[in-house]
């Protein structure tokens, strides 16, 4: 515990106390943008505390609670909420936070071919969410950003701006339905439930390629791991070539836009994955 987290602590802690929950431990599983605790045996608190980001508000965790509800109801393998607590999102000493059951992880990769399978499954489910969502979201967000702040010399701001742009254009073309939006490698948990698909922060509407690009990009285009990717894709099954290619460019120019802002003083290694995406892109010009 540092003396920045002191406040975001405090506002989660007392909002599980005003429902009832009293904790018994403080235990800080990820300390970034989003503060992450287990504050109960089962409940875990994701407090934001990047108060001058890009994204504020409680809006886009009005749209996570949502779906994770819908998921967790059909039996699609995420996390669920915590029951003892409304959904939410609460707000309390200007943080915005929800409450999530605790699980426990099991420190192993996921199988390549569960990989595929999990995100097909929660598109099953996800495809009969009724409530509406913003389309190409991530897109649209970064690329707004693009426009408001000078993150990179202009040759590489503009090639990022007619990326986004353009993969908005092709990707709107497309059937669209509910997608999990930033559906990384990290972002798959195995546990001892299964393994399950978390963080759904980023949900909007688009293809299912946006996902399954989200999910193959690092391994194809970095990696080189052509195993995994084509175990990834046959478990997932069909989709359209066009609309993939066009999701992993937008995929590439969405991770590129935010390295900034994610990383403000990037690992040596960070900065070569970052110089490696924009290097890609620039072929793709």
């Amino acid at each position: 515990m540092t003396s920045s987290t002191n406040l975001p602590i405090r506002a989660a802690a007392e909002t599980a106390m005003a429902h009832g929950i009293t904790p018994d431990r403080c235990d800080i599983l990820q300390d970034s943008s989003t503060l992450v605790l287990r504050l109960t045996e089962t409940l875990v608190a994701r407090v934001v505390q990047d108060e001058d980001g890009p994204r504020q508000g409680t809006e886009w965790f009005q749209r996570e609670n949502a779906i994770a509800q819908h998921l967790t109801q059909q039996g699609a393998p995420v996390i669920p909420l915590h029951p003892d607590l409304p959904a939410g999102p609460h707000q309390h000493l200007g943080y915005p936070m929800n409450f999530w059951q605790f699980v426990t992880r099991i420190e192993s990769d996921p199988e390549p071919a569960s990989v595929g399978l999990t995100l097909r499954r929660c598109h099953e489910i996800m495809r009969h969410f009724t409530q509406p969502l913003p389309k190409l979201a991530i897109l649209t967000e970064s690329l707004s950003i693009l426009q408001d702040r000078a993150l990179f010399p202009q040759s590489t701001q503009r090639m990022l701006q007619d990326h986004h742009t353009r993969a908005i254009a092709v990707l709107s073309e497309y059937p669209h339905q509910p997608l999990h939006g930033d559906a990384h490698m990290g972002n798959f948990m195995n546990t001892t439930s299964g393994l399950l698909l978390t963080d759904w922060e980023d949900t909007f509407s688009g293809p299912v390629e946006w996902d399954l690009a989200s999910v193959i990009w690092n391994a194809l285009l970095l990696d080189e791991d052509h195993a995994t990717v084509k175990v990834i894709r046959e478990a997932y099954g069909p989709v359209d070539e066009r609309a993939l290619n066009y999701s992993l460019i937008g995929r590439a120019a969405v991770m590129t836009a935010w390295y900034p802002i994610l990383y403000p003083n990037p690992s040596p290694e960070r900065q070569s994955r970052l110089q490696r995406r924009i290097g890609w892109l620039e072929s793709q010009s």
